[in-house]
């Protein structure tokens, strides 16, 4: 048995194509998720196999080159850019004498990484405890060699179903914590329905340049970098269009290419907030050689979850990387946006989205005439907060008149909510 560091950085990166050559795309998404783990990439390997070898995954040759360049260059890691069988894993650790990790074990890493809020956190141990639970036998593989003598039988079994009850326990304490939030989220939702807010949510492949788009529609400053799962926890914000909707816009966690199926079930609750949305945003990345790729994976995790059915606008941004296309929209044959091109970066097409977004949530509005005394200070900023303000006319008593609009449904609402309002409301 080796001893297995709490953190390998010097990693050697092994990558496997089916079919001719790698693809230079997903060797690059390779490296920067192996970075974006905080491995420092001493040497990646590729090769082509037709199928996966029962032993090492890799052939035998393959797997004797990988050896030779863990020792010469002293690497404490070794990725595959796979997903690998338990005996797969022990066997490869056994001749590399280092930890090996596969793909699935990698992404888990980053989530684990980059989880900040309680639902997060828990989201993500939830999704390691199962991907756990299918090797836990690597840990006690020094006591399963203990066949027998005395004072020697049996005890590494024992241990080990030891520890696997224990990792039941966690998962069932986990999963009941994870519905108490889910069943919070639910309520905010139901809240959300009975106001009648609609929920925007933005969907995309990892880096694709969610966050910035969501920092530009909302002002909010929601962390963005270049990088790949730059924001893990959902964040929600309120958007106001300028004909006076509000809506709820929800940045999501990325997608990525064999996304474990461990995170796609622990992430559910947060991804409910897409399932359940008005409308979905995919947000895709114009100047990327593989976006079409990138879009398949995205729709088959919208798929798994049942949000498929959901209305769509495909959002292509990062247009300022490219040469030859500008800012504009494009309609189906009855009209309406199917697709939006701008740059989230500079801002360019911002306006053709938020167009987008009213074209699709307007409804019947109505025009009122208020006067309002001068100790109607917070009636007054309701209405700047509820309604859109076209007019504003101070008064020489400290009185104002103010010329407002806003939805049916809303009027209806805050006439409900503030009965003296309508003693306010000028004939018109």
């Amino acid at each position: 048995m080796f001893e297995r560091p709490r953190a390998g950085e010097t990693a050697i990166l092994v990558h496997v194509s089916q079919q001719g050559a790698a693809d230079p795309d997903e060797l690059q998404e390779f490296r920067e998720l192996a970075e974006s783990a905080g491995a420092q990439v001493a040497e990646m390997v590729t090769g082509v196999r037709r199928s996966p070898d029962p032993r090492y995954f890799v052939g035998r040759g393959k797997a004797e080159e990988v050896h030779s360049l863990v020792e010469s260059l002293e690497a404490e890691l070794v990725i595959f850019d796979h997903a690998l069988s338990p005996s797969q894993e022990r066997n490869l650790e056994a001749l590399f004498q280092c930890r090996v990790l596969d793909r699935s074990g990698l992404i888990l890493d980053i989530f684990a990484q980059r989880a900040r809020s309680f639902e997060g956190k828990l989201q993500v141990e939830l999704a390691q405890l199962r991907h756990l639970s299918t090797r836990l036998v690597r840990g006690w593989t020094h006591l399963e060699r203990q066949k027998g003598g005395i004072g020697l039988r049996g005890p590494g079994e024992t241990q080990l179903e030891t520890d696997r009850r224990l990792l039941n326990q966690r998962i069932d304490q986990i999963r009941r914590r994870l519905s108490k939030v889910d069943s919070q989220r639910d309520q905010g939702r139901k809240a959300r329905r009975r106001a009648e807010v609609p929920t925007v949510s933005l969907v995309g492949y990892t880096n694709a340049g969610k966050s910035t788009l969501f920092n530009r529609l909302t002002h909010a400053h929601v962390y963005a970098r270049d990088q790949l799962f730059a924001t893990l926890d959902p964040t929600l914000r309120r958007l106001k269009l300028p004909e006076g909707e509000n809506l709820v816009l929800a940045d999501t966690v990325g997608f990525i290419s064999k996304l474990p199926h461990e995170l796609v079930a622990a992430f559910k609750s947060t991804l409910q907030e897409t399932v359940e949305a008005s409308l979905l945003l995919h947000v895709i990345d114009a100047a990327s050689h593989c976006r079409a790729d990138n879009m398949a994976e995205v729709t088959d995790v919208l798929q798994q979850i049942g949000a498929h059915e959901v209305p769509c606008i495909d959002v292509y941004n990062k247009i300022d990387l490219l040469d030859d296309v500008q800012a504009h929209v494009d309609r189906d044959e009855e009209g309406q946006v199917i697709r939006v091109w701008c740059s989230a970066v500079t801002g360019e097409g911002m306006d053709l989205l938020v167009d987008a977004l009213q074209e699709r949530f307007h409804q019947a509005h109505v025009r009122r005439h208020v006067h309002l005394e001068a100790a109607d200070g917070r009636l007054r900023a309701l209405l700047h907060e509820k309604a859109h303000v076209l007019q504003h006319q101070s008064l020489d008593d400290g009185s104002c008149e103010m010329e407002i609009e806003l939805t049916v449904a809303d009027f209806n609402r805050l006439l409900k909510k503030e009965p003296g309002l309508a003693d306010r409301l000028l004939k018109e």
